[in-house]
């Protein structure tokens, strides 16, 4: 028997695409490549969309056609290959291209300061020059629009590069934005898992968050799906866990790194915050009464082979800044605002430009 193209094409005008009825040859799907060598035949099937559902009955349906109308000696099976006109979808890459550094300012449980960390670290990294933003992702106790004086703002909405964009709040240079924004202040939010997850995407990949150098994330406590949807939404560039230095506390600021530095998180731990350090009144500044313990996160940070970032005193003045909308790093010249400088200036060595 003698093969020949014109009788594979003939064979091949009897398989029909599922997809449209028309014959593969009709459909040009057959690519002008048909190789003989002796009994075998080889050439390509090309289909328009990557991953076409029809692709290998399709093939089969080529195989079958061949021995059917010419003949069963034909060696035909494996040598149809599959190509597709269509490029492959790319990956889909994570949000906040714009975005030089982002960082979670977490704790194991709540109580313990986090969200004034976080508060005053963003204002302290603005002073030192550097594009700053601040995302509360405490979906279930947002408090960082009263810690900035903005519980009344309501972000805009804008249309970029055809889609729709929420643009943070602006506050003292640092571009905000919080589910408290969306939210009743006075009902409380109750939110499963995948609703809380949601809302956070939403927050992260349709804000306008523009060129920043760092994006703050101020986290919400504890060990739940809230911080698996983050780790998975955006390349974090590190993670600063808060504690206190009673011991009761410390027991959640070794599950909070472990949580984030096992196999399957892998975050890296940039260090570790003692807040509530110590108790100083304003009338005795240079006096320590040490309340809650003394230098806890500092030991467990040594022993969790960890930075210690900074020890930051329970001062009055610190809460009553946080509750009138100004944090105290706004004030150059206060120790504390010193003291929140340090730390920025300590996370920025360790992230480096």
């Amino acid at each position: 028997m003698t093969l020949y193209p014109k009788l594979i094409l003939e064979a091949l005008a009897h398989v029909r695409y599922p997809g449209t009825g028309v014959d593969v040859v009709s459909s040009n799907m057959v690519e002008d490549n048909i190789r003989i060598e002796g009994n075998k035949v080889s050439f390509s099937l090309v289909f328009a969309k990557q991953n076409d559902p029809f692709a290998k009955s399709l093939v089969k349906a080529c195989e079958q056609a061949i021995h059917t109308y010419i003949g069963s000696e034909v060696e035909i099976v494996g040598n149809i290959a599959v190509k597709f006109t269509e490029a492959p979808k790319p990956v889909d890459e994570k949000p906040l291209k714009g975005v030089k550094h982002i960082v979670a300012v977490y704790s194991g449980k709540g109580g313990v300061g986090k969200s004034t960390i976080a508060a005053n670290l963003a204002v302290a990294m603005s002073n030192l020059g550097f594009s700053v933003g601040l995302l509360d992702a405490d979906i279930y106790g947002p408090s960082i629009p009263k810690m900035f004086g903005v519980e009344d703002d309501r972000p805009t909405v804008e249309v970029v590069d055809g889609k729709e964009m929420i643009q943070p709040v602006v506050q003292y240079g640092i571009k905000v934005l919080s589910i408290g924004f969306f939210v009743d202040q006075a009902n409380a939010l109750v939110w499963r898992g995948p609703m809380a997850g949601n809302a956070l995407k939403q927050l992260i990949n349709d804000t306008a968050w523009g060129e920043l150098d760092y994006l703050f994330i101020d986290m919400p406590p504890g060990t739940g799906d809230i911080h698996l949807t983050l780790v998975q939404t955006v390349d974090l560039s590190g993670v600063i866990v808060v504690g206190t230095p009673q011991e009761v506390a410390l027991a959640d600021v070794r599950k909070g790194v472990n949580m984030f530095t096992n196999d399957k998180i892998n975050v890296r731990v940039l260090g570790v915050v003692e807040n509530m350090a110590w108790f100083t009144p304003a009338e005795l500044p240079q006096n320590k009464y040490y309340i809650f313990g003394k230098e806890g996160c500092k030991r467990l940070a040594e022993e969790m082979n960890v930075p210690l970032l900074g020890q930051i005193p329970l001062v009055q003045s610190i809460c009553e800044s946080g509750d009138a909308g100004s944090p105290i790093s706004l004030n150059d010249e206060s120790p504390m605002s010193i003291a929140f400088q340090s730390l920025a200036q300590k996370v920025h060595s360790i992230l480096g430009n």
